[in-house]
């Protein structure tokens, strides 16, 4: 089974969220990615010449700006031995951080979660971020099929995303002669019918898999014989005929039929992301119902459980989006630790600055720590051997799981 890296791919989500809008004030934003293979002697050397002639630029704060983030860059290249198994990629630059004029050096390095093959040095007003968004994409997309005589339905599955692309009515009569009408002419008109509805949607079916985004594996299902007859009677272009990992029985057809034969096609899909976020969601719910089953869902809980060594998989929801916080009184520093939302951490500030330390009653609180809670959840769990798995809250599932507050984490043993 291919390992999905949930919280690499989260981290990269993030990442992108937060520099896609940033612009410096003219060429001082350095983008550099850096393939495993290359040796980082070369590329701090490539730095240097850059730095040399970045001497040259006429503006002053230009100037300044693009050789400072060159000295940070090539500072922080140093701590790596050699770039990581998947390369490395590194953003830097001069940004404002409360208006014009208060730009500060910034750095953000972040291991990709797919490989990097391509090494690029750009110094732009903006952050070049379509390779690392290349790292987000699925190499391989399945082709789900969902027909019977009445109707049909192509979806694609990539990753965590299932899209029903159409659903095609057949206009095929029912099997019961209409009136006047010999049983053999009757057989005949239908046997037509069903050979052009069967051409209708191989000729879909090429054009929804076959491009592009090509599907390199296809999963065909349905109810009765109808699924059979279409896949031996060799109606698709070979390239898809040659694609099909199975035929599968399903109750449905349509956008019902398309779910039900992912969910019954789990054991040749078990590379797949959404198949193995519902296989882990299923896990849980199923523990989660039992009345000392090993599951356990909310924040406290969960940290609970990985402060007793308890948590075997912690599951969080992307649709959670909660920081971690943490103040410390700067007079006798003591610390309190609170959790909420990016959009809160204003509040959240403003709110701890009128509570009293419990240990000395002072209220002069600064902030040590902010931290996402999938990093710090990964942090915690690394040190018990737990793991940390990021799920959508966009599939049927993952909605399921937000009904559970978005976070729960499955036990390896209840503690007492």
């Amino acid at each position: 089974m291919v390992k999905w890296d949930s919280v690499a791919m989260h981290r990269v989500r993030r990442l992108l969220a937060e520099l896609g809008s940033k612009q410096g004030r003219g060429t001082e934003l350095i983008s550099l990615y850096i393939p495993p293979k290359k040796p980082l002697y070369d590329v701090i050397n490539n730095l240097r010449e850059e730095a040399g002639t970045a001497s040259n630029i006429k503006s002053d704060t230009t100037r300044n700006h693009v050789l400072d983030a060159l000295t940070r860059v090539t500072q922080r290249l140093k701590l790596y031995k050699a770039p990581p198994e998947t390369g490395l990629v590194v953003f830097c630059g001069a940004l404002p951080v409360a208006g014009p004029n208060t730009e500060t050096i910034q750095i953000f390095e972040i291991v990709p979660p797919r490989v990097i093959n391509t090494y690029l040095y750009r110094c732009d007003d903006h952050f070049h971020l379509d390779l690392l968004k290349d790292t987000l994409r699925e190499e391989e997309a399945v082709g789900i099929m969902s027909i019977d005589t009445a109707e049909a339905a192509l979806g694609r599955l990539v990753g965590d995303n299932l899209q029903v692309i159409e659903v095609l009515t057949s206009g095929i009569a029912g099997k019961h002669r209409q009136g006047g009408q010999s049983a053999r002419r009757f057989e005949r008109l239908r046997e037509n019918e069903v050979n052009g509805f069967f051409t209708r949607v191989a000729d879909h079916a090429a054009r929804a898999f076959i491009g592009e985004s090509a599907v390199k594996k296809l999963v065909i299902g349905g109810p009765g014989p109808t699924k059979d007859d279409f896949y031996k009677g060799n109606y698709m272009d070979y390239r898809l005929q040659n694609a099909v990992l199975s035929v599968i029985d399903t109750s449905y057809t349509g956008e019902e039929g398309i779910r039900e034969i992912v969910q019954k096609a789990t054991p040749i899909l078990q590379d797949v992301r959404l198949v193995q976020e519902d296989a882990l969601v299923d896990k849980f719910i199923g523990e989660a119902s039992k009345d000392y089953g090993l599951a356990v869902y909310g924040l406290n809980n969960v940290i609970e459980t990985v402060n007793n060594n308890s948590a075997g998989t912690i599951i969080i929801s992307e649709d959670l989006d909660l920081w971690r916080l943490v103040f410390r009184c700067k007079k006798c520093q003591n610390t309190r630790e609170r959790f909420g939302k990016k959009t809160d951490i204003y509040a959240l500030k403003a709110e701890q600055a009128d509570i009293a330390c419990a240990a000395c009653g002072s209220k002069d609180w600064e902030l040590q720590e902010q931290q996402d809670l999938v990093d710090y959840m990964f942090d915690r769990a690394s040190t018990i051997g737990a793991e940390v798995e990021v799920i959508s809250g966009k599939t049927e599932h993952g909605q399921m799981f937000n009904s559970f507050g978005g976070i729960g984490a499955i036990l390896r043993y209840r503690a007492r």
